[in-house]
């Protein structure tokens, strides 16, 4: 079995899908006598997998790059068989602010949030759309990109001196701006695995930042966060997170893997963020940890899921 995991590319999270894919490639050698082969997104990718012909491609692609559908579509072109959802599905999780539509479409929680393009602040004058968007959201809220990942271009804004700033972060990462209610409590993280038997969800992960944002920092360096595994959460609050992420799943269209983000209210209620149909693999990553927690082999599952993709599940 000869299997190509893809990291890197060129999106702004390169570095941590490199560090991703490394660490799945590494898992899989070590899990199985499979031929791993780890590529690079590039000019030359679809020469060299027409030439080597595998019989499985793991994306470990972080943003656009791969989780934007555009890269799944080429690989469903070339009929090679690959982990993970399909570009459909890929396309509906990407953006943030479809997949809060159909989730609160399907009962589920979301903040309150606007989205919102670079041009209807030149068109409309800053001043007056970010007054629009305070009537309607409210202080605190969240500033992020409606597409991309890692927390890159998010900001809290408390007061509202600071929203202007967190504009300019967020349209440095993405033409359109997601303001978002932000909900006090504990946020959670929820990964679901299916190698073809349904989908399960995995210990909860509990995220404790030493500051109040889980940004980019707080997710990849060792020793800025504190995480639980599983979460400290009551066996009713936790059923109810683990029934949004399964929902968020199925409501998208996902297979093989996915992480659902959540934050948990004062009330033990769940309320949906955002879904990741291309979990991080580093060594800080949550999906792992929840493997680990759940007593599985990050190898064997992505071997078990290789079998799956390739019997066309």
């Amino acid at each position: 079995m000869q299997v190509v995991v893809l990291a890197g590319g060129l999106s702004p999270e390169r570095d941590v899908s490199l560090r991703s894919g490394r660490r799945v490639a590494e898992a899989l050698r070590a899990a199985t006598d499979f031929e791993v082969i780890e590529a690079d997104v590039d000019s030359a990718l679809l020469t060299k997998l027409r030439q080597q012909a595998p019989d499985c491609i793991v994306p470990v692609l972080h943003g656009a790059a791969g989780e934007d559908g555009a890269l799944r579509d080429v690989l469903q072109s070339l009929r090679i068989p690959f982990v993970g959802s399909g570009a459909a599905a890929c396309r509906l999780a990407f953006d943030k602010p479809i997949a809060k539509t159909l989730l609160t479409n399907a009962g589920v929680n979301t903040p309150a949030a606007v989205a919102l393009p670079h041009s209807s602040f030149r068109e409309l004058g800053a001043s007056e759309v970010l007054a629009a968007v305070l009537d309607t959201v409210g202080l605190p809220l969240i500033v992020k990109p409606t597409k991309g990942g890692s927390a890159l271009g998010a900001a809290l804004v408390r007061d509202a001196t600071e929203f202007p700033a967190a504009m300019v972060g967020s349209f440095a990462y993405n033409d359109v701006a997601l303001m978002e209610s932000w909900v006090q409590g504990v946020e959670v993280a929820v990964s679901v695995l299916d190698t073809g038997a349904g989908s399960q969800a995995l210990p909860i992960a509990e995220i404790i930042p030493m500051g109040d944002l889980y940004d980019y920092t707080a997710r990849y360096t060792a020793g800025t966060t504190e995480f639980f595994v599983p979460a400290r959460l009551s066996p009713a609050v936790a059923e109810r997170c683990a029934d949004v992420a399964l929902t968020a799943h199925r409501v998208l269209g996902l297979r093989h893997w996915s992480r659902t983000d959540l934050i948990v209210d004062t009330d033990g209620t769940p309320w949906f963020l955002e879904v990741n149909v291309a979990p991080g693999m580093t060594e800080t990553s949550l999906f792992p940890q929840s493997l680990t927690a759940a007593q599985l082999s990050l190898g064997a599952i992505t071997a078990e899921l290789v079998h799956t993709a390739v019997s066309g599940n």
